[in-house]
């Protein structure tokens, strides 16, 4: 009987794509994710005999959700370090707290091997050589430092019969189910898709490393099927090479089919400049990474040539969760104004109003809202279109188009006028 293999951030960047890649293999995979994107993430897999999806949030996750599974892949919780700086909380509370929690259960639960997906962040502003596993950690955000303390304790977790491993992920790029467009190489891809140019700030001095998703994938599989002896308590950082922004746009420039424009901006509020040594990995694992940024950058350019690739909000983290919060607080405010009667949270939202509740700013209460007339029940039509369509001052020309912003402000003002009713 094939093993199964529990992977929590299933429906993200890299989960989908592992998820397919551990199907392919012959596993049998339990894809447990709260599904903030969707779950179309992993619909190309639906059907599946070898696939068992379970929706749940990382901080509910227990012992049972681990049945019978021989291994774990964990690519759980807030994605960067932008997202991470939303709530610092929240952060903690998932990233950090959460994290640690889950590898406790799958112990409890009989897992026999464990994954941790980390980050090369956590070396923040490393100096002027290449940085490897043994070197000092210097984490620079609050993303990185929860990353840095739940990899620490759970690599301190291995132990006969629960062997754990930690992967530094460098910075990710190329086509996944669930794609992104805020990381480094796949904005570069866009905005040269989309404008003939490349837009780099700060210099263009900053170095990172960069991987391939299919390639992070491949190295979780590696870890995975590696000798306990080998990978027990240890861990790796998994990349390509390491680019200074400048080059790396070079890069992107040059694997496009139309010529592309590179120009800097001023300024850079980002400090993390760092470059990393991938030896390790090729020694212990038997992992290299194989696929070129050009590589990525095809893939991604056909994809949005066809037409394949979504590249709305729901495809930059940030701009997608502070979407989901005025959502959940539109929707609240309407409930209240309509009835007066305080709102339930809508599940399909919950990660909005988890958020709600600790900035204790959430909801309007019915108090506040029979005090209001109708004139002052309403949100203004500004504040309404942004709340329900996500159109902000940083992504609504990424976003929409002029002909879907007009069309969304007429559906927009249809809701205000319903909500008034």
């Amino acid at each position: 009987m094939s093993k199964t293999i529990a992977v929590t951030g299933a429906g993200g960047y890299i989960g989908s794509v592992l998820v397919g890649r551990l199907l392919d293999a012959g596993y049998r995979v339990r894809a447990l994710d709260r599904f903030y994107f969707g779950a179309s993430t992993l619909g190309r897999y639906a059907g599946h005999p070898g696939l068992e999806l379970k929706t749940i949030d990382i901080r509910d996750i227990g012992p049972r959700d681990f049945e019978g599974c021989w291994g774990a892949a964990d690519l759980s919780g807030l994605s960067n370090d932008p997202a991470a700086e939303v709530d610092l909380r929240l952060t903690w509370e998932i990233n950090e707290k959460g994290r640690i929690d889950l590898a406790h259960s799958a112990r409890s639960a009989g897992v026999e091997r464990y994954v941790f997906s980390g980050s090369c962040s956590v070396y923040g502003a490393g100096g002027d050589g290449a940085l490897g596993e043994d070197c000092d950690l210097n984490p620079l955000t609050a993303y990185a430092r929860a990353a840095a303390t739940a990899e620490e304790a759970i690599r301190a977790m291995n132990r006969p019969g629960f062997t754990t491993v930690a992967l530094r992920n460098a910075t990710v790029f190329g086509l996944s189910p669930r794609m992104r467009f805020d990381l480094v190489v796949n904005v570069m891809t866009l905005s040269a898709f989309e404008r003939g140019q490349i837009v780099v700030t700060g210099g263009g001095r900053q170095r990172r490393p960069v991987v391939h998703v299919q390639d992070v994938a491949r190295a979780f599989i590696r870890a995975l099927e590696a000798g306990a002896g080998t990978v027990g308590s240890e861990v790796f950082n998994i990349g390509l090479a390491n680019f200074q922004m400048i080059d790396l746009s070079k890069e992107v420039s040059r694997a496009m089919p139309t010529p592309v424009k590179v120009q800097f901006a001023p300024g850079d509020a980002d400090k993390r400049d760092y470059a990393v040594r991938f030896d390790k990995a090729k020694q212990v694992l038997g992992f290299s990474a194989c696929d070129g940024v050009s590589v990525g950058v095809v893939e991604i350019h056909r994809a949005l040539n066809a037409g394949q690739v979504e590249r709305g909000l729901v495809t930059k983290t940030v701009a997608w969760y502070r979407h989901l919060i005025k959502m959940q607080r539109v929707l609240d405010y309407g409930l209240v104004a309509r009835t007066g009667a305080a709102p339930a949270v809508a599940d399909s939202f919950a990660v909005a109003a988890r958020q709600a509740e600790l900035e204790g700013t959430g909801r309007t209460g019915a108090g506040a809202a029979r005090k209001s007339s109708v004139g002052g029940a309403l949100l203004s039509l500004a504040s309404m279109i942004g709340m329900l369509f996500g159109i902000e001052t940083e992504c609504s020309e990424d976003s929409f188009g002029l002909t879907d912003r007009a069309s969304n402000l007429a559906r927009a003002f249809e809701t205000v006028m319903a909500v008034a009713a």
